[in-house]
């Protein structure tokens, strides 16, 4: 609909560039620059190479997206990036980028959080988000638990990873087999052929005395590291395909698991889950089948969706724009740790109406 806020979204936290723009709930495109080949000999990502790579990346990305979704961008609402939690000097291009725009087309800012962008991002797939909803974010920063009331000003974490993040752990397990960077996609499609009962690595922080909802993939990762470097040193072939199998089965139970319980102790009916290893096949079979046993409705947006991209942002600060939330202030910087408590960061009241790109000089900036 015409009168829905047409939103441009960009989002540098870590190595994707991703520039995203939104009507509304539509999604009307999604342009990606990724720097992952420039990581991989590293065998994780260097955040001045990220940084780099965001710069070179940013102009051409935001003018594809813009032809991608066929509109003017002085026909925006506004402008949301993503403020944190990141790579400090990634975030600092996005954000620098989106004030540079948003300044000299006269448009709203708005920084949002990265995570609560995660979870905003299901509306483009399948609506309006229920409040409340349960989200599990996981990626290679992140294993998170956090309850949303709204979206747009109140998330409330649950449980937090305490050390290695399941998509760190992924990566580092493939690194230990050989498989190559980044670890979440080889690991599964080498689980696809092995056995997951193969071998029984364990449940980390599933114990009566353990913290409910918080995660740790550290003693998994030690473990199965250890196991592997055992056989090695027998002169023993070791199962690649058993090994990830029986890995990621550890790593997806302990997050269904609670993903489940918090539902079920927050009487909360709905459970979404993003972030770059919601794309796991065997994490979105073992959260439907958990889901329909407890009677929780499941929410997992398409894997392109899910992993880092411009069209979460860009569909948090549609919604933003919607509910009259303030925008940001012009000084806005980027945090690296920005908690996801602030799923926005308003600005002090004031008119951005005033700002026009005239005024800066930039008025043949776009047609």
């Amino acid at each position: 609909m015409a009168d829905e806020p047409l939103v441009l979204g960009i989002e540098t936290s870590c190595d994707e560039t991703g520039v995203g723009v939104v009507r509304g709930t539509t999604l009307l495109a999604d342009a990606i620059a990724s720097s992952v080949d420039e990581h991989a000999r590293f065998g994780g990502v260097v955040p001045e190479v990220a940084s780099r790579a965001h710069l070179e990346a940013m102009v051409p990305t935001i003018e594809r997206a813009l032809k991608e979704a066929g509109v003017s961008p002085r026909d925006l609402d506004g402008i949301a990036v993503t403020a944190g939690p990141g790579l400090a000097g990634a975030l600092l291009v996005g954000v620098s980028a989106a004030k540079a725009y948003a300044y000299a087309l006269g448009k709203p800012l708005y920084g949002v959080n990265h995570l609560a962008s995660h979870i905003c991002v299901d509306q483009l797939e399948h609506g309006a988000l229920p409040e409340p909803t349960m989200a599990l974010l996981v990626s290679g920063g992140h294993s998170s638990l956090l309850l949303s009331t709204d979206i747009t000003s109140d998330v409330r974490p649950m449980g937090a990873t305490i050390d290695d993040a399941a998509g760190e752990a992924f990566d580092k397990i493939a690194r230990v087999l050989n498989l190559g960077f980044p670890g979440g996609p080889v690991i599964d499609r080498y689980a696809r052929e092995g056995d997951p009962k193969a071998i029984a690595f364990p449940r980390g922080l599933t114990g009566p005395r353990d913290p409910v909802y918080d995660f740790s993939f550290s003693g998994l990762k030690t473990s199965v590291a250890r196991w592997i470097e055992a056989k090695r040193a027998a002169g023993e072939e070791v199962p690649v395909r058993d090994v990830a199998a029986s890995f990621q089965e550890a790593v997806v139970d302990v997050l269904t698991r609670k993903a489940v319980r918090a539902c079920k102790d927050e009487g909360v009916d709905h459970l979404m889950i993003g972030g770059g290893v919601a794309a796991n096949t065997r994490l979105r079979a073992l959260a439907q089948e958990r889901c329909e046993a407890a009677g929780i409705r499941l929410r997992v947006p398409r894997p392109k969706l899910c992993t880092d991209n411009g069209a979460m942002v860009a569909a948090l600060g549609a919604e933003m724009v919607a509910r009259g939330r303030a925008a940001s202030d012009w000084d806005l910087s980027a945090d690296s740790s920005l908690p996801v408590t602030d799923p926005h960061v308003p600005g002090r009241p004031h008119d951005h109406d005033h700002v026009h790109a005239h005024e800066s000089g930039k008025d043949n900036l776009y047609s």
